[in-house]
């Protein structure tokens, strides 16, 4: 048993290794006819055709082999004498000899001995090269006449008594004699016709006479006959691979392609929602400060804008922190309502003008049935930061800041005006990392939907406008 098993086990992986070797080469093979057209592939069919029929006929599929038959003339038969000589060439026919001979009397012939006398009875019996002849020379004595017959190899002879019988029997014997000779001449003139058969037969295979009587023979033996069948069957398995390996293949590629794509776009999505977590996590640290900053400092001059300026604060906190406990947990799309957005930007403005006092003027314009619309969380209030921090605060007058939201085509449009001193032309310009963000999160949620246009202000400074696809998620929830 345990003898047994690691000859089994080696068997198994011989036959694991070869046919790992098989479908590796079947797949190579099928990916080379699916790379090449419908085109080629004829020609390259017609071509296979063309050498499987030529080479049934080359080395080594067909080869020539010399074989020596010992050319044996026919045994007569037992009690007869040998044969003699045939006179005259040995192509000549029986036919033709016998036509050759001049004419003879026949070899024996049998008469009435009263024929002599006139009269008209009695038969005559003729033998010679043409047969034998029996003639009766008198219908009066027809019954009386004798009659000849053949019964087991022999002839007998009847005739009327008083005919000499010794005579009889010796011309029946020079009959005999005669028959067996043209028999024997017969026997001969047939062997020399299958002679001359045979030798214009082997001229056709270039047989080639020894002195000995043996004659050499050269034939071809071919076994590539099956190459054409074999080629056609190719042919025919590899249209149909190349049909139905195609369809395989591109849908391999199909399905690659997408798993690479929705990898691609799940990694871009865990980055910029990564991003807009960092961006939630720091609330604008520097903000924050400067809130509590100005916090501390009103309460030793102003408690009453002091306190007014934390609870705004605490508000802001308040809408913040859920969204941030939100986009983590999830990190789909972060998309909440825009009623949530504005909860947190009313608080962040009223705080900002607090410290900006009269130097800042607000506005949120946003009709009450479309709070529930669906918007992607933090972008409203990046666009504030950016219009306060890069449009408005380096400005010495200040100026106004507004939020307004609309239907316009059927999707929804919510813009961020301010009166400061325009995109770009501030000190404090940033990089732009934060638009970035915005139109990479607006692609990956909505795609060619949604986008935002960033433009100068009629009434002076910027105006930026975020358009997404318009959805209630009062009516998603219902």
């Amino acid at each position: 048993m345990n003898s047994t098993d690691p000859a089994n086990r080696a068997w198994a992986e011989r036959w694991e290794r070869f046919s790992a070797l098989v479908l590796q080469a079947f797949h190579r093979y099928a990916s080379w006819l699916v790379s090449i057209s419908w085109k080629r592939f004829g020609l390259l069919s017609v071509a296979l055709m063309i050498v499987a029929a030529i080479l049934p006929s080359l080395p080594p599929f067909s080869w020539s082999v010399t074989e020596t038959i010992e050319d044996t003339p026919a045994k007569p038969p037992r009690g007869s004498k040998p044969p003699k000589a045939a006179k005259g060439p040995r192509s000549e026919s029986p036919a033709a000899s016998a036509a050759s001979r001049p004419a003879r009397e026949p070899v024996i012939k049998i008469e009435h001995p009263d024929a002599g006398a006139g009269k008209a009875e009695g038969i005559d019996i003729s033998i010679d090269e043409r047969g034998i002849r029996i003639s009766s020379r008198s219908k009066a004595a027809a019954a009386s006449e004798p009659a000849a017959s053949s019964a087991e190899g022999e002839l007998h002879i009847k005739l009327r008594a008083g005919v000499d019988k010794e005579a009889v029997r010796e011309a029946v014997q020079e009959a005999r004699q005669a028959i067996l000779e043209a028999i024997r001449e017969q026997k001969q003139a047939a062997r020399d016709a299958a002679d001359a058969a045979r030798e214009a037969a082997a001229e056709a295979d270039a047989p080639i006479s020894g002195p000995t009587g043996k004659i050499k023979r050269t034939r071809k033996i071919r076994w590539g006959d099956f190459l054409t069948d074999l080629a056609l069957l190719w042919v025919l398995a590899s249209a149909i691979v190349k049909a139905t390996y195609k369809g395989r293949i591109q849908a391999e590629v199909k399905a690659a392609q997408a798993a690479e794509t929705a990898e691609a776009e799940s990694l871009k999505r865990q980055v910029v929602e990564a991003r807009m977590a960092a961006m939630q996590a720091q609330v604008e640290p520097h903000f924050l400060f400067n809130t509590l900053a100005s916090i501390d400092h009103l309460i030793e001059t102003d408690p009453a804008r002091a306190s007014q300026m934390q609870k705004h604060l605490i508000a802001l906190l308040r809408a913040s922190m859920p969204t941030m406990r939100e986009t983590s947990g999830s990190g789909a799309n972060g998309a909440r309502d825009l009623a949530r957005e504005l909860a947190m930007i009313r608080p962040y403005l009223e705080i900002l003008k607090v410290r900006m006092e009269e130097r800042l003027s607000t506005e949120v314009v946003v009709p009450e049935g479309l709070l529930s619309a669906e918007f992607p969380s933090m972008m409203i209030q990046t666009l504030v930061e950016n219009a306060i921090k890069h449009g408005l605060e380096p400005k010495p007058e200040g100026g106004h800041l507004s939020v307004k939201a609309e239907i316009v085509h059927g999707k929804l449009q919510v813009s961020v005006a301010d009166t400061g001193l325009g995109f770009g032309r501030a000190a404090t310009a940033g990089t732009g990392v934060g638009l970035a963000n915005i139109r990479e999160r607006l692609q990956l949620l909505y795609g060619a939907k949604a986008s935002l246009a960033v433009a100068e202000n009629p009434a002076g400074g910027t105006i930026a406008t975020i358009t997404v696809p318009y959805r209630s998620l009062d009516e998603q929830a219902t």
